[in-house]
């Protein structure tokens, strides 16, 4: 039986250490890397971030949303960009933040998790907010071809924060107070049961910059799933942090970092991701 997800991410988090790099080409970012706002400065971006995290980081998460606005030239910038870092040895989390129901949701899981699509990632950002059963058919594709999801459950943005800190009403008819992102770990956690290792193929989105027990997120709701955590470097979070952010499922963490990396421009990329990986290798982690 081939590797889950679970499993290839485990060794690359353990060879390389925590950090994934974004690979976000925003218009400002473009010009200051001397690239036109179009497709084609994008796909060049993008290959550059690529060869300069090869060896570095194990993990890369390009924004679906940056290509998406160029329409097909777009994608089709965006899909030599996930093969060149999938061919690099890079595992990649496309950030497309996809939610939907029945067929519509089937044709996103096979867009992006579908092995020889041409979007192929090894693992896709999804919304639970169609209800997570609305995942669950996504979620058994993942697993069977051996990728990955993570789910959104508690984001950095603050106006997030009353939704997903919301009480589930089921709960509160009981005297219960769970929260919807903890309700919506423990659905999503129901799909890695039985998986091999010690880490699951489906994870979660929980920013850096938010208090996990405000949304009812201690250990015990995290334990065996990959935690996909946006919040470091610009945003505030630092390598340091991670052990006290994150406690016991500290060594689960994927801690994305964008802007604080990518700033530095095309030239210095490189050292820049090899300073900023270095930081989390050295810290505590549960």
């Amino acid at each position: 039986m081939s590797e889950t997800f679970g499993q290839r991410l485990s060794a690359a988090l353990s060879t390389h250490g925590a950090l994934c790099v974004g690979i976000d080409p925003h218009a400002a970012l473009l010009s200051a890397w001397g690239l036109d706002a179009t497709a084609d400065g994008a796909r060049d971006f993008g290959l550059r971030v690529v060869e300069a995290a090869r060896g570095r980081v194990g993990v890369v998460k390009p924004q679906v949303a940056f290509y998406e606005r160029y329409g097909s030239r777009g994608f089709a910038a965006l899909e030599d960009v996930m093969a060149a870092a999938r061919d690099a040895g890079l595992l990649v989390i496309a950030d497309a933040k996809r939610g939907d129901i029945g067929t519509t949701m089937e044709g996103y899981a096979h867009a992006w998790l579908e092995p020889g699509s041409p979007l192929e990632a090894d693992a896709v950002t999804l919304s639970p907010y169609m209800g997570a059963d609305s995942l669950r058919d996504t979620l058994s594709l993942a697993i069977r071809h051996g990728k990955g999801a993570f789910v959104l459950t508690a984001t950095s943005n603050p106006e997030a924060r009353a939704l997903q800190s919301a009480i589930v009403d089921d709960a509160l008819a009981v005297g219960d107070h769970e929260h919807v992102a903890a309700r919506v770990a423990h659905d999503v956690n129901e799909a890695n049961i039985g998986a091999p290792g010690a880490l699951g193929s489906i994870g979660v989105v929980v920013g850096a910059t938010v208090d996990r027990a405000a949304f009812g997120l201690g250990d015990v709701a995290l334990a065996g799933m990959p935690i996909l955590a946006p919040g470091f470097g610009a945003q505030g979070a630092e390598p340091a942090d991670l052990g006290r952010l994150f406690g016991y499922v500290a060594s689960a963490v994927v801690a994305n970092e964008s802007r604080s990396v990518l700033a530095v421009g095309p030239d210095r990329l490189a050292a820049r991701i090899e300073q900023r990986a270095a930081l989390y290798q050295g810290v505590s982690r549960g």
